[in-house]
């Protein structure tokens, strides 16, 4: 049984540094005139009860979209990958049972991701599970049971960052998407941006 939108919370991932967009804020990066933030947003919220976004800094912009929280904990740091933004959107998540999770440079997401992902994962009666289009696995957009909290933190206090590595040792399922190969497609150099300027503009 499909869970009611109030019971799914969204998380945009935002708390990367940017290395290879010359350091800036991916996010905030514009597409088509809007920081690429909001056209995730736009697309993720719609299909969940609330959006938190996990970003290390221009927190006051982000707020625009959602509701903020920094990546990463007190004693693990931050800027140590997509797991602490996890932890912090699955910490932030306050009575919701699943968490769905996209990048913030992704934004082409499906409208149906949420849903999709939920029903694979309860398919397969697993705690969570990943995106796949046309071969590739795309782990960081993935849906999971914020009951999952703990076993992260744990992995996380281990010294282990590696998203694929965790998602297997929870049981993650694949949930296929080879009828949107657009969809995930990640905008992480100026190069990409302009290509898919030009696909948007299509």
């Amino acid at each position: 049984m499909a869970p009611a939108r109030a019971d799914i919370a969204g998380l945009i991932l935002a708390g990367g540094q940017g290395a290879r967009m010359d350091g800036q804020d991916k996010g905030l990066v514009p597409l088509l005139g809007e920081p690429m933030v909001a056209h995730v947003a736009r697309r993720l919220a719609p299909q969940v009860g609330r959006l938190v976004i996990s970003a290390n800094r221009h927190a006051d912009r982000y707020a625009r979209y959602g509701e903020v929280v920094r990546d990463g904990e007190p004693e693990l740091g931050a800027w140590q990958g997509p797991l602490l933004g996890i932890a912090a959107g699955l910490a932030a998540a306050r009575g919701e049972t699943w968490l769905v999770v996209a990048p913030c440079d992704t934004p082409f997401l499906p409208f149906d991701l949420a849903a999709r992902l939920i029903g694979a994962a309860q398919a397969g009666q697993a705690p969570l599970a990943y995106a796949v289009s046309g071969g590739q696995r795309h782990s960081a957009c993935m849906a999971l049971r914020t009951s999952l909290l703990p076993a992260l933190l744990g992995y996380l206090r281990a010294g282990d960052r590696k998203v694929g590595l965790w998602q297997s040792r929870m049981g993650g399922v694949e949930a296929r998407f080879d009828d949107a190969p657009e969809a995930f497609v990640n905008l992480n150099t100026p190069e990409e941006l302009a290509a898919a300027e030009r696909y948007a503009s299509q």
